[in-house]
């Protein structure tokens, strides 16, 4: 349980160490070419979840990632989870969470500012803590996935 507390407040930390980085240098709106034509640094708000959905529902997600932190710090607990990469993958998850909960408390809003095209397509801009959340999920599957596999090569 400890390593994957020590994930989530190093995430939690980077996430908002970030979004204090852009809001102190940036106005909102404002976009800063890192690789032109396909990166920038640009500063918004982001009422929603992932592509602006469900715009404004703050307390639903406040709620929502209040279960999510709560549930992983049940779930570390057990002795299966605290080996291998599951404790970094559900303190991604966890520290990601929590700070975009910590947004939405505070702002009522995300703040996000990673913002990458190409050509006339545009991925919806993200921050950090969505960065770990989405690698997080990916390494939960993963080794839920390899778990199964060799259970399955062991039978």
């Amino acid at each position: 349980m400890l390593r994957t507390v020590l994930t989530g407040a190093a995430v939690l930390a980077l996430d908002l160490f970030t979004k204090y980085l852009v809001q102190s240098r940036m106005a909102p709106h404002q976009s800063i070419p890192v690789i032109r034509g396909f990166f920038h640094i640009t500063y918004v708000y982001n009422p929603g979840a992932a592509f602006g959905m469900l715009a404004h529902w703050r307390w639903f997600f406040v709620a929502t990632a209040l279960a999510v932190i709560a549930g992983i710090l049940v779930y570390s607990r057990r002795p299966e989870v605290r080996q291998g990469l599951l404790p970094y993958a559900l303190g991604m998850v966890m520290g990601g969470a929590a700070g975009n909960m910590v947004d939405r408390l505070r702002y009522g809003t995300v703040v996000d500012f990673l913002d990458f095209f190409w050509g006339r397509w545009h991925f919806p801009v993200f921050n950090v803590a969505d960065t770990f959340i989405v690698t997080g999920v990916g390494l939960v599957l993963l080794v839920s996935f390899l778990e199964e596999r060799r259970r399955g090569e062991s039978r």
